[in-house]
């Protein structure tokens, strides 16, 4: 999939996680998504899905990243 095509395809999902973020910071963070080898083999929405998964995770169980309770 060409670069540019990608890249706005990311940003597409990441703005649906993120609403209220500037699309421009959204699409220069879907360019770096790019930039990750690993990440670039995947379609693009399945990249953002996976990249924010920790984020995703992290906000359904709180506490669950904590060192101490």
């Amino acid at each position: 999939m060409d670069r540019e095509i990608w890249i706005a395809v990311c940003a597409h999902r990441l703005q649906r996680q993120w609403r209220t973020i500037d699309p421009d910071q959204l699409d220069e963070l879907a360019a770096d998504l790019w930039n990750d080898e690993r990440l670039r083999r995947l379609a693009p929405d399945e990249a953002a899905t996976q990249w924010l998964e920790p984020l995703a995770s992290a906000y359904e169980h709180p506490g669950r990243n904590r060192l101490v309770d």
